[in-house]
């Protein structure tokens, strides 16, 4: 292994830039250096996939790297489907962007503040995870810095807020990292990290119903496979949740993996590890960055149709990529295939 000494200080500079912008938190983030482009402009480039097998017949439809000259863009953490062919992304630093994927009939797409947020504090801006009621149009989102769980009407107009006494205890820069409200009115809140040092396992917590209305939840905990946490989740028509999990592995340069879990939240026991089953692995060659986003759609014939979307800091060494994979799920036992020790 080569010593610090020898590594030339080009390489020891990147590296310890992309440590910064992918830790945790995100500490450190560039800027647009000017006034807000207000042109409604997204350039869509179509990246090169070899024949992968990412793990149980999981297959790779696309895979787009994402541009634009709006300052609002970049920085995105959750990914939600809006019923009408197009998809709505969150960022960390309180930015939405609406656009219709590729494959989708075109549509104009919309960069700007989500929910009239402007605030330079990044503790009341750091948005994580978002999950939708596609009844009635209500959207929650969580909050990591915060440890809080905001809801909004239609038109994302802010209808409450509250920061779960569960939740107080988690690190403020890994917190509240993966939402999902279930079809049966449940939500399931998983955190980035621990409160304890060094350990292995994350806690998650089970409301029976709107977090915001003081719904109290059950405990139980998730452990991802080594060095893996989860960064979003969604839930499949069959009812079994599908989960985002992260890793980055600090070799020269930096670099992201992902992998793809199933858990069903008939397996959620109090104080228990919630089980899951992996389905896939995302590493390189398949074009990577920090896949943070995660929504699930019918594809028809069986299939379901997973969009991720990638987080880049806002730096100028990672790129917003949106990916595609194909998936159906298969009859086998829903999550208790792989429980963790």
């Amino acid at each position: 292994m080569a010593s610090w000494r020898t590594i030339p200080k080009g390489r020891v500079l990147l590296a310890f830039a992309v440590a910064l912008a992918a830790a945790p938190g995100t500490w450190v983030r560039t800027t647009g250096g000017g006034p807000v482009d207000d042109r409604q402009i997204i350039e869509v480039e179509r990246l090169a996939v070899p024949d992968l097998n990412l793990g149980e017949g999981v297959e790779v439809a696309g895979a787009w790297h994402l541009t634009s000259p709006n300052d609002h863009f970049s920085g995105y953490s959750a990914l939600l489907p809006m019923g009408d062919g197009t998809l709505l992304a969150l960022s960390d630093h309180g930015r939405q962007l609406r656009f219709a994927p590729p494959g989708a009939p075109p549509r104009t797409p919309s960069l700007g503040l989500f929910a009239r947020l402007d605030d330079d504090d990044k503790r009341q801006l750091d948005l994580e995870a978002a999950t939708l009621d596609p009844a009635t149009g209500t959207l929650w989102a969580a909050y990591e810095f915060a440890n809080r769980i905001e809801r909004y009407d239609t038109d994302f107009v802010p209808a409450g807020s509250i920061r779960p006494m569960e939740m107080r205890g988690w690190p403020s820069n890994r917190g509240p990292e993966a939402m999902v409200r279930l079809g049966d009115g449940r939500f399931i809140v998983l955190a980035e990290g621990s409160p304890r040092w060094f350990a292995e396992e994350v806690p998650g917590l089970l409301f029976p119903g709107d977090p915001v209305r003081a719904a109290r939840p059950e405990r139980f905990r998730f452990r991802g496979p080594e060095d893996f946490v989860p960064v979003d989740m969604a839930q499949m028509p069959d009812g079994r949740v599908l989960i985002l999990l992260r890793a980055v592995r600090w070799n020269l340069p930096p670099h992201f993996e992902g992998k793809l879990v199933v858990a069903d939240p008939a397996e959620i026991a109090p104080g228990q590890p919630w089980p899951w089953r992996e389905i896939a692995h995302l590493a390189e060659p398949l074009p990577m960055d920090n896949y943070e986003g995660l929504t699930v759609e019918p594809a028809g014939d069986g299939k379901l149709a997973l969009w991720l979307i990638s987080d880049d800091n806002r730096s100028w060494f990672q790129r917003t990529l949106l990916l595609k994979l194909l998936w159906r799920p298969s009859e086998k036992a829903h999550g208790s295939s792989r429980a963790p020790r």
